[in-house]
């Protein structure tokens, strides 16, 4: 086997749980391989680079093995290696979400205080 078609290996790959979820990513152009958007029916083949953006984060790896049958995750993960890049983003990027996560917006509208603050926060100075 010299290729195999993108959805396929996104799902053996354990990208997306359904070939269907990887079907519509491709539609939507959150995958390029190579540097060109990928179609769900384009062929893969080891040593193509691909980007993958889903609910994981962004992904950038180069394939190493091909499979149109959906496995245990280790061997998943032995047909793909994520660059250095592409995991020191997503560790910034998770850090940046658990970050936010502290952060508690406040629900209806200001209050004479929260506005005070708001306006002291952006540099404004009201009153005297």
């Amino acid at each position: 086997m010299d290729s195999v078609r993108m959805d396929k290996w996104l799902w053996a790959a354990r990208f997306f749980k359904t070939r269907a979820l990887a079907a519509q990513s491709c539609e939507m152009g959150r995958i390029t391989s190579n540097d060109h958007q990928a179609k769900a029916a384009r062929d893969v083949r080891v040593g193509d680079r691909l980007r993958v953006k889903n609910e994981g984060g962004l992904f950038e790896v180069e394939v190493l093995g091909l499979s149109s049958v959906r496995g245990p995750a280790a061997t998943a993960q032995a047909l793909y290696r994520e660059t250095e890049a592409s995991k020191v983003a997503r560790a910034k990027a998770e850090e940046e979400r658990k970050a936010m996560a502290e952060f508690e917006l406040p629900t209806g509208r200001p209050s004479k205080k929260d506005r005070r603050t708001i306006s002291k926060f952006r540099g404004r100075v009201i009153g005297f």
